[in-house]
């Protein structure tokens, strides 16, 4: 039985390597600094202690935590020559990965229902979205990644791996480990990538229909400096949300016909490119969030150094 992994990763492009772990360290160490950037403004300024942005830290949690299941190993595996993982190592991982990829899934859906209550009912809106309600939805949201990871975990791990053990692809993601299984495991893999794709086609549905109750409400507003500053609350949102899901379905949806060496090339795009751009886009795309950024650049990051 299978010990341990060999992740095969980015060993098919030699020449490359050097060059991806500065690229991938400088847009590891800029999430971080921004997602933690993001979380330390949203605590320091007191007008942004809404539901909205309590969400926004919690995704911005998540972020970490994601980029911190994945990132570090693939750096280490780009400066060494022993790219293994063991068995339980690589179950972790993908738990770990697959847990906050499904949060960040939900908290994105949680943020639009937020966004279609502040927008179609605003005078309801302390009332619909009171503490309890906002702590019950950072809690379902956090406990269906968790239930996801499991899931998805202990299906694929449940299964027997006999050899070979090298995967294609820089982390242990459920496709290529699933190719390693013995025997027909067609129906696991049909179960487990029908509920990734069903899960997901729902929240994102489920966000779509929360922006066309939302652009119904705008278009009601009879001005245009109306409708474009009621639009602009959503910007960022809305952007993260066509970044989160175009990248999600490059990895979902890719065609049968391609080069198992292009699977860590085409995974790049939503393991690091997505958590890369979304603290920039939500400190570019929303006026209060970049303003107290702003903010908290001159007064400093901490409160002991504020004058």
């Amino acid at each position: 039985m299978v010990s341990e992994f060999i992740l095969i990763g980015f060993s098919t492009f030699p020449r490359l390597q050097g060059f991806f772990f500065v690229l991938f360290l400088l847009m590891y160490l800029s999430t971080l600094l921004g997602t933690l950037l993001i979380i330390v403004t949203v605590q320091n300024e007191r007008k942004l202690h809404t539901p909205m942005y309590c969400y926004l830290c919690t995704l911005s949690l998540s972020e970490i935590f994601y980029t911190f299941a994945i990132i570090p190993k693939m750096l280490s595996d780009l400066l060494s020559t022993q790219r293994t993982i063991s068995f339980l190592g690589c179950a972790n991982q993908m738990f770990f990965s697959f847990t906050f990829g499904f949060t960040h899934s939900f908290l994105l859906t949680t943020m639009g229902y937020d966004r279609y209550v502040a927008i179609c009912y605003p005078l309801r809106y302390s009332v619909l979205m009171k503490p309890q309600i906002c702590i019950w939805l950072l809690v379902s949201s956090c406990l269906g990644g968790l239930v996801m990871g499991l899931v998805v975990t202990v299906a694929v791990f449940h299964l027997s791996f006999c050899g070979p053990n090298e995967i294609h692809h820089f982390a242990c993601h459920m496709l290529p480990i699933v190719k390693l299984a013995c025997g027909d495991v067609s129906l696991t893999a049909l179960a487990v990538g029908v509920l990734c794709i069903i899960v997901l086609m729902s929240c994102f549905l489920l966000i779509l229909l929360s922006y066309a109750f939302i652009v119904a409400t705008i278009m009601k507003i009879p001005s245009a400096e109306g409708r474009l500053r009621t639009f602009s609350t959503c910007a960022a949102h809305l952007t993260v949300v066509v970044v989160h899901y175009g990248f999600a379905s490059i990895i979902f949806f890719k065609p049968k016909t391609h080069v198992l060496e292009g699977d860590s090339l085409m995974a790049v795009t939503y393991t690091v490119f997505t958590p890369f751009l979304s603290p920039i886009i939500f400190s570019l795309r929303n006026k209060e969030l970049k303003n107290a950024l702003k903010k908290t650049f001159k007064n400093g990051l901490f409160p002991h150094t504020k004058k």
